[in-house]
């Protein structure tokens, strides 16, 4: 008998979790070896585990998935990671690939879709959903902030985006488990970078891009 691929699943949310585990259980093929809610736990469990592939969300509380990409992938450099992310907006495929990640669907694709992308990733290929990486319409006369947003860390990133969201500083530091004045820094270096004043400017931004809607 074939051995099955093992995997881990990371996502804050205990239910979503549930149900990729479902999910996965209906086949023949894969089998859940762990669960983790956050980056930090992710990185001891694949240490524990030493899954075949791990699946995991973007959009997590402690050092968010980006980051633990980099860190995954700085401890083995040979680890299969494919992103199951709510954002469908090319900045952030771009961002989890450009991280290291072998793959990236969405959530609301279709069930088949998972499994797929795990196969495909196993055998030792990349997988992005279908349609998600169309370059999409800018607008005129702007500068390139695709570009200016790829050289940022992922710990800039996360700022700028829970920034761009609405959140305060403090709430921002507290979803991130980062310090105030580390996130006041992070948040000025930010918006030197994209040559910005304010957050409404950030969410300008972030509405530009696809990550909000207006």
């Amino acid at each position: 008998m074939v051995n099955k691929i093992t995997a881990i699943l990371v996502d804050d949310h205990a239910v979503v979790r549930a149900g990729f585990r479902l999910l996965l259980s209906t086949g023949d093929k894969i089998e859940v070896v762990g669960e983790a809610a956050r980056g930090e736990q992710a990185l001891q469990l694949y240490q524990e585990c030493r899954p075949d592939i791990v699946v995991m969300d973007l959009s997590m509380p402690g050092i968010g998935g980006l980051e633990t990409i980099r860190r995954l992938l700085q401890r083995d450099n040979q680890a299969l990671i494919l992103v199951f992310s709510v954002h469908h907006e090319q900045v952030y495929v771009s961002r989890a690939l450009h991280a290291g990640a072998k793959g990236y669907i969405t959530k609301n694709s279709a069930p088949e879709i998972l499994t797929e992308a795990i196969d495909a990733i196993v055998r030792g290929e990349c997988y992005v959903e279908r349609g998600l990486l169309k370059n999409p319409p800018e607008a005129k006369n702007t500068r390139d902030y695709h570009a200016i947003l790829s050289e940022f860390s992922p710990r800039e990133f996360d700022v700028f985006r829970l920034l761009a969201e609405g959140m305060t500083a403090q709430k921002v530091a507290d979803q991130l488990c980062l310090g105030h004045k580390t996130v006041a820094n992070y948040a000025t270096q930010i918006k030197k970078k994209l040559q910005v004043d304010t957050t409404t400017e950030l969410a300008h931004i972030a509405v530009h891009l696809g990550m909000m809607q207006r």
